[in-house]
């Protein structure tokens, strides 16, 4: 349960492996300190994975080039950013092959040792194996193809490339998808920010309906009352001059 909620995943930026929280985290611990203390990072100048965080080049590069010299080309991808460690045995069937090379290159002959154990259980699928090395040789009849042979031929680089290039589509996949879903979740509170905004619209709108109700009736009984003193104050000054007369007429 733990690996489901919480999957193995790549890094955004320096393209690690980690153990993924939550899903809206796709960069590792080390890389969400980095960009808190230096900020987002730009691609490096040697190995173009958007990791460095100082200067041009990611810590990886940096590293490297301080212990082995500077970089070759890589004999898969054909960056420059393949350090040569003076070591064959460090070297993946001879290759001078860079970090992400190197990492996918592995991957893609420890699947296909798999790949060829779990084969060969059966003729039939010895069979299907065979067409799939011939048909990533090149298209030669698989009968002159050997199996065994298959991890020093040159169908490999393609096997590896078509590998790397679906790894690279699976993790844009994912990516796409976490963003689709941060663009759901912020549709979402958009939408319920506007509801609110409307209620709290609505009611201010009430409110200053029963206001403006209510002022209206107070003004209309001032009104009324102001004109009844008016009329009781005419009726008491028509008394008085009534009296007055009536005085002056009496002797």
């Amino acid at each position: 349960e733990c690996r489901i909620a919480h999957p193995v995943v790549k890094c955004t930026y320096c393209r690690t492996e980690y153990q993924q929280e939550s899903k809206t985290n796709t960069i590792c611990k080390k890389c969400a300190q980095n960009v808190q203390l230096y900020g987002t990072p730009k691609p490096c100048q040697y190995c173009n994975i958007i990791a460095a965080f100082i200067g041009n080049k990611c810590q990886r590069c940096t590293n490297s080039e301080k212990k082995y010299g500077p970089p070759y080309s890589c004999e898969q991808c054909k960056q420059q950013c393949a350090f040569d460690r003076k070591d064959d045995r460090k070297k993946v069937d001879g290759k001078l092959l860079c970090w992400l090379c190197t990492l996918s290159y592995k991957r893609v002959l420890q699947k296909t040792k798999e790949q060829r154990k779990h084969l060969s259980s059966s003729s039939r699928a010895g069979h299907q194996e065979k067409e799939q090395y011939s048909r990533l040789s090149g298209g030669s009849h698989y009968n002159s193809f050997s199996p065994d042979l298959a991890l020093d031929s040159p169908g490999t680089d393609h096997f590896v490339i078509i590998a790397q290039l679906k790894e690279e589509v699976a993790t844009l996949k994912k990516m796409l998808h976490q963003k689709d879903q941060m663009i759901l979740e912020k549709e979402k509170k958009i939408t319920e920010l506007k509801a609110d905004f409307q209620y709290q619209e609505s009611q201010m709108r009430a409110k200053m309906n029963q206001m403006e109700k209510t002022h209206k009736e107070v003004t209309e009984q001032l009104q009324a009352k102001n004109r009844e003193l008016l009329k009781q104050a005419a009726a008491l000054s028509k008394s008085k001059k009534s009296e007055k007369s009536g005085a002056i007429t009496s002797p």
